[in-house]
């Protein structure tokens, strides 16, 4: 019996397809991901939406900000003034590297690409994941902390592993495939917020609760 596949049936049966990464483009999926570290996505959409409002949202529109006016208009997203600096690297990257476009990054190599990403500033692991998984349509598996609570308190890896091994446990036992990775990973995402939460989770009513003996009474 391949778990993960099991966890990912129940999952979807009871949550339905999650629709996500929410986004009119690729740079816009990207900029989401950039801003949604340490924040919640209501903020995160705020900030975009302040971006649209001032017709700002692309690439070259972005590069011509200065740092004070970048940070201004994504505000709402919280700790303005560091994403500022992490999205004019990200911006300096896609501009140097790709002429400023999406569409080239998306025609490289996911591993060279993932490499590349893992160099600018501000970007490490489950924000590059998130941006060739979600931006760029490239079939590597997003761990991020509701992924690492759900399968540590179900016993399926220790909280405290490393995230490649995380994503190695899902890279070997589920076929690679953009839009399974991309839903399986938004699937854990609601479970966590919905009932593996970090404190009093709810463990009666999770979908998963008469398959695993999850370990709820622990905050992992």
């Amino acid at each position: 019996m391949n778990t993960l596949l099991v966890i990912y049936r129940k999952l979807y049966r009871y949550f339905g397809p999650q629709k996500w990464w929410p986004g009119d483009t690729p740079f816009e999926v990207a900029v989401g991901a950039i801003l949604t570290q340490s924040t919640n996505w209501s903020n995160v959409e705020n900030a975009i939406q302040n971006l649209k409002n001032h017709d700002l949202l692309s690439p070259h529109d972005m590069h011509g900000l200065s740092g004070k006016e970048l940070a201004l208009l994504i505000r709402p997203a919280g700790y303005f003034n560091v994403k500022a600096q992490r999205l004019q690297s990200f911006l300096s990257f896609l501009m140097n590297d790709y002429l400023g476009k999406m569409e080239n990054m998306a025609g490289e190599d996911a591993g060279r690409l993932r490499t590349k990403l893992l160099r600018v500033h501000g970007i490490g692991p489950e924000t590059a994941d998130s941006i060739l998984l979600y931006a760029l349509d490239k079939p590597v598996f997003v761990i991020d902390a509701y992924t690492k609570r759900i399968l540590s308190r179900h016993g399926i890896m220790a909280s405290g592993r490393p995230y490649d091994e995380f994503q190695g446990l899902f890279h070997d036992s589920v076929r690679r495939n953009v839009s399974l990775y991309n839903e399986y990973h938004a699937l854990f995402v609601r479970a966590g917020k919905t009932f593996c939460r970090r404190t009093n989770p709810l463990c009666g009513g999770c979908p998963l609760n008469d398959m695993l003996s999850p370990i709820c009474s622990e905050s992992v």
